[in-house]
C-alpha cells in the first residue's frame, strides 16, 4: 500500500455510489431469494463453481468440479455439493465450521453469464444425502449443504473482455512454471520438484476419487 496515494482511496459507500451511479432496474430484480427453475438450469448446466468461505485464519476460494449437474438442486433454497477427494486441508470445510456464510460462482463453458448464490452452508455426512453422489465407485466423504439467501445471473463482460471461453487465447501449460518447480523453489529444494512432477499424473490418476 505504500505506492497507493492515500487520499485518492475511496473509504465510504457515498463516495462510491458518486463515483459509479446507481445500479440499473435490471441489475436489481435479478436478485431473488430462492433458486428460479431458470437459475436451476444453469446450476444443471455447471461442471464447475467456485465455493468462497470466510473463518478465523481468513478467507477461502476454493474450486469445485464434476460433469454437469454434480450440484444437486433440492428444492429452491438447498444446493449439494459433494465434497470430493482433495489435499485434505479442508479450508472451506473448516471455515463452514466456524462461520457457515458462503459464496457460489457457477460457471458454465462457453456460456457469458454466470451464477452466483449467496447464503449458510452445513457439512453432512448422511448416508442417504452421500449415496446420491456415486462417481466411478467412489462417494463423496461429506456433503455441502447450502440454503441460499440470494441468487442472480451475473452479465457476460468480464468472460468477454477476457474471452475465457476463446480456445485461440487459451495458452501452453508448459509457459508457466510447473507444479514441482513451485514448490522446489518455495521450499528452498526440500521438495524435489522434477520427482513431484514424474510422479504427478499417475498421483492423479489413482486419487482424482
Amino acid at each position: 500500500m505504500d505506492m497507493i496515494a492515500r487520499d485518492h482511496l475511496i473509504r465510504d459507500e457515498a463516495t462510491l455510489e458518486a463515483l459509479y451511479g446507481e445500479a440499473s432496474a435490471g441489475a436489481i430484480a435479478k436478485e431473488i431469494d430462492y433458486i428460479h427453475p431458470h437459475y436451476r438450469a444453469m446450476i444443471d448446466a455447471s461442471p464447475f463453481v467456485v465455493l468462497s468461505t470466510s473463518g478465523p485464519g481468513g478467507l477461502d476460494c476454493s474450486p469445485r468440479g464434476d460433469p454437469a449437474g454434480f450440484v444437486h438442486v433440492v428444492d429452491d433454497k438447498t444446493l449439494l455439493i459433494p465434497d470430493r477427494r482433495g489435499n485434505n486441508r479442508a479450508d472451506s470445510l473448516r471455515n463452514i465450521i466456524h462461520d457457515p456464510r458462503v459464496a457460489l460462482l457457477f460457471l458454465i463453458p462457453g456460456v457469458g453469464e454466470t451464477l452466483r448464490v449467496n447464503g449458510t452452508a452445513a457439512i453432512s455426512i448422511d448416508p442417504a444425502l452421500l449415496e446420491r453422489f456415486p462417481f466411478r465407485g467412489t462417494l463423496p466423504r461429506s456433503v455441502i449443504v447450502v440454503t441460499a439467501d440470494r441468487v442472480y445471473f451475473q452479465c457476460p463482460k468480464a468472460l468477454v473482455r477476457s474471452e475465457l471461453w476463446n480456445p485461440e487465447k487459451h495458452i501452453e501449460r508448459k509457459s508457466l512454471p510447473s507444479s514441482g518447480t513451485i514448490l522446489a523453489d518455495i521450499t528452498a529444494g526440500k521438495v524435489g520438484g522434477e520427482q513431484y512432477d514424474r510422479d504427478y499424473p499417475e498421483r492423479l490418476r489413482t486419487t482424482l476419487y
